[in-house]
């Protein structure tokens, strides 16, 4: 079959940075990549996971230039995206002898691109970092745009740093090998492009359903690109997060509660935003901004791709607390990020844990499918 790939650029003050999106574009658009930076040193960082299904692909697409191929393994998992990984990364590139020379590869899911981002954005002050995202969830989410971090126990995402990769390669072939659930997780953060931006992206998708399951890489590649093009201008209007970019956190104020309510691993990140993306659109239904109709469509989305969240026991003070992600918070308000309507978003200031709490009620009663809470 004849090799497709899509290009975007990601245009931002001083830098900019081109994401390659196709099947069977790893080798050559990687090679290119390193070979632009000429660098000494590259170090592979990825998990067990994906170095058993993709051995030495890395190094063998680098094969032939002048560099140096090491790797860095970093255990699996949510629950792993810590300070003490990252301290592991450091060991491992002080170790290699690793430079200013050097270029970092983040080559496997959302966790491996965060910790390995934080690390190529502080490891001798900054370093090259290439984004090599082999999950859905990455490919339209994380590896686009720069937030690195990790976990702090007391808040998700807590400590890190912007560091903009100088590439992404986006190999869809990737996707084949991920497990329906995980799909499924990356699907709900693809979707959310097309709620708070692009209606014809949710269009789109609403029509190819049928699609979802499948090494369909025309339509992957079709999927991606529109969701990445709505990633990237979000982030080239807005790198830092101080507008415009935290549009992109609908769905992540209930989501966020639910992964650090569950403990970060009985629900997938893409599973809780897609709870917190339904919850956030039936706010807006009830608050009178979002079409009844817009609702339906959405839910009629969302809902086939949904695994009920069983979260352990909540009372308003411990949902208030999580929604606050403090027990001292200062501001006693949330910023909550709105539809008023499909593709049309916007951010209600001080909405009140109070508020969210009743109407958080009112949508386990109404959606149980999406969400229950287990009894004391």
């Amino acid at each position: 079959t004849e090799r497709i790939m899509q290009s975007l650029q990601v245009n931002l003050p001083g830098t900019g940075y081109p994401i390659r999106i196709g099947a069977g574009i790893l080798a050559e658009q990687l090679r290119a990549m390193v070979g632009n930076l000429a660098r000494e040193l590259v170090v592979v960082v990825t998990n067990p996971t994906v170095d058993r299904l993709y051995p030495a692909v890395i190094p063998q697409a680098l094969s032939g230039l002048p560099v140096r191929v090491e790797t860095c393994l970093i255990p699996d998992g949510e629950r792993f995206k810590t300070l003490e990984t990252l301290s592991g990364i450091y060991d491992r590139l002080m170790e290699l002898g690793a430079n200013r020379q050097t270029v970092l590869i983040a080559f496997g899911g959302g966790v491996v691109g965060d910790v390995a981002g934080f690390a190529a954005g502080t490891f001798m002050r900054g370093i090259p970092l290439i984004q090599v995202p082999t999950t859905l969830l990455a490919q339209v989410d994380s590896s686009v745009g720069g937030k690195t971090a990790v976990n702090h126990p007391q808040g998700k995402n807590a400590i890190g740093v912007f560091q903009q990769p100088k590439g992404v390669v986006i190999e869809l072939t990737c996707l084949a090998t991920l497990p329906e659930r995980e799909l499924h997780a990356g699907l709900f953060e693809l979707i959310k492009h097309g709620i708070i931006a692009d209606r014809e992206l949710f269009g789109f998708l609403e029509t190819n359903t049928g699609r979802f399951a499948g090494q369909d890489w025309d339509f992957w590649e079709e999927a991606v690109l529109r969701s990445c093009r709505v990633k990237a201008r979000v982030v080239e209007a807005d790198e830092k997060e101080s507008g415009l970019r935290a549009t992109l956190n609908f769905g992540h104020t209930l989501g966020h509660l639910i992964e650090t309510h569950t403990g970060y691993e009985a629900v997938l990140h893409g599973e809780a935003v897609g709870v917190g993306m339904l919850f956030a659109a039936f706010a807006s239904k009830v608050w009178e901004r979002l079409p009844a109709g817009d609702f339906a469509r959405v839910n009629g989305l969302l809902g086939p791709l949904m695994m009920p969240a069983e979260l352990p026991p909540l009372d308003e003070r411990a949902f208030t607390e999580l929604i606050l992600h403090d027990k001292k918070a200062a501001q006693q308000t949330v910023r909550f990020v709105v539809l008023d309507g499909l593709g049309e978003v916007a951010i209600r200031e001080k909405t009140t844990p109070a508020e969210l709490w009743s109407l958080f009620r009112r949508f386990l009663d109404e959606h149980p499918e999406a969400c229950r809470v287990r009894s004391a």
